[in-house]
């Protein structure tokens, strides 16, 4: 019975200490926000956390996914090495498939967990997310009325492997995320829409054995390709920027945009189909310029017809009135620094695409090596070009109508495209042909009259 008194009254004591630390604690707390100032009393609290963590044996690194206006590769990379890494028993996962006949892309939900090890070490990640206001604050230099979701991921690891990850893990996960890519590669077609580019899946079926193109220019066209792709070493000794730019000029019709799909099918870049209608000013431009990554392919089709570009002798007498308020508005010379000028800098192993049905309207200064390396002209349709044709929409190689329809084609100007649609008018390869014959003597009589 002693026993039990003695015990109820250390338990009562016990009570009373602690519902009197707890008071004191809330006095004291309520005498600290009322006599030190806020701005104070968060350099307190901010050098108190410093200190705890400079006593706390864990380290992290925060890895967000822009960094001004460009996207952060380790952010990328990170994200498709540990869809490869989760484990499915977690509690709570991401689940996509953007396309139809892939396999589902696992990927972590905001606030998730995971561990992953590398040479025995374990590494905590974590996906954090945000909503962020930008009609009152700057998010990765960028100013927006709206709110806008912000990620990161967080990896924290012991503060003795600083080095091994900086140095050993993150390099392995770039490789490994390149190595991921390139297995399971969907191409993708991007367009711009403000400042940023919007993505979605590119499924143009064009390659080179299939284009109707002159043979030798198709040669030509591959070969300057492929040893483009291989200079790397040779564009930084010579002082120049890691890039290569295209003029594809000729009649509607004629294959242009097919010629990019092909391109972009061959050397495995993605495409930046750049509308300069929806660009107004020469900072939006630099803006989307620095947001394209490395190994893609910037296309501005019918540029003499997209945007009525200001000439830079225009924009100097302008620059004289006293009316003029617009200093920013896209120019000319705003599209040749694009191309050619600092900004062009900004990324490598890039290619860019300029079409046009009229080359005679371009302003020369688009058209000079170091902007337009090479000039293709797209033509009407020839003999070999047909037989392409013809094999790829019917899968032959030979016919009896085949002489007479190239002697038509070499006398008449028809398109390639004029061709194929005659082509897919039957399923019967001599119906189809009949058809093609006919039209072509059509056009010749029409040309003659």
């Amino acid at each position: 019975m002693a026993a039990e008194n003695k015990f109820f009254e250390s338990y009562k004591k016990a009570l009373t200490t602690a519902a009197s630390v707890a008071a004191s604690m809330m006095l004291a707390r309520t005498v600290v926000n009322e006599v030190i100032p806020y701005e104070l009393r968060d350099y307190i609290f901010s050098r108190f956390d410093c200190l705890r963590s400079r006593l706390s044996s864990e380290h992290t690194i925060v890895i967000d996914q822009a960094e001004g206006y460009a996207s952060n590769l380790v952010f990328d990379a990170a994200r498709t090495y540990l869809s490869t890494r989760i484990n499915r028993s977690m509690r709570s996962l991401r689940v996509s498939m953007v396309e139809e006949g892939k396999n589902m892309v696992v990927s972590l939900e905001p606030g998730e967990e995971m561990i992953d090890v590398y040479q025995d070490i374990e590494f905590k990640w974590q996906l954090i997310s945000q909503q962020v206001d930008r009609s009152s604050s700057h998010i990765n230099n960028r100013f927006s009325g709206s709110a806008t979701e912000t990620k990161s991921f967080v990896v924290s690891f012991h503060q003795k492997h600083k080095d091994k990850i900086l140095h050993s893990y993150l390099p392995f996960i770039l490789e490994q995320a390149k190595a991921i890519r390139e297995q399971d590669r969907t191409l993708q077609l991007h367009m711009n829409e403000e400042d940023g580019w919007c993505p979605i899946n590119l499924h143009h079926p064009s390659t080179f054995d299939t284009l109707a193109m002159d043979p030798k220019l198709k040669a030509a066209v591959m070969e300057d390709l492929a040893r483009f792709v291989k200079r790397k070493d040779y564009y930084s000794r010579i002082g120049k920027a890691w890039k290569r730019g295209y003029l594809l000029y000729g009649p509607p019709g004629t294959g242009k945009s097919s010629l990019i799909a092909a391109m972009a099918n061959y050397l495995k870049f993605d495409i930046y189909d750049l509308e300069l209608a929806e660009v107004n000013w020469n900072t939006t431009l630099r803006r989307l310029l620095v947001g394209m990554p490395n190994r893609s392919i910037l296309v501005v089709e019918d540029i003499d017809c997209s945007v009525n570009l200001q000439k830079r002798d225009e924009r100097e007498s302008d620059a004289t009135s006293p009316s003029t308020s617009n200093d920013d508005k896209i120019t000319l010379s705003g599209l040749l620094n694009f191309i050619d000028g600092l900004w062009s800098t900004s990324g490598e192993e890039r290619i860019i695409v300029l079409t046009t049905n009229y080359k005679d309207r371009l302003d020369p200064a688009l058209l000079r090596p170091g902007r337009m390396d090479m000039h293709i002209h797209m033509g009407y349709c020839g003999p070999h070009a047909f037989r392409v044709l013809a094999s790829n929409y019917h899968a032959i190689d030979e016919h009896s109508l085949f002489a007479d329809i190239e002697g038509l084609i070499r006398e008449v100007e028809v398109t390639p495209a004029e061709v194929a649609e005659q082509l897919m008018r039957s399923d019967d390869a001599d119906t189809a042909l009949e058809g093609l014959l006919e039209y072509l003597r059509a056009k010749t009589m029409e040309a003659e009259a």
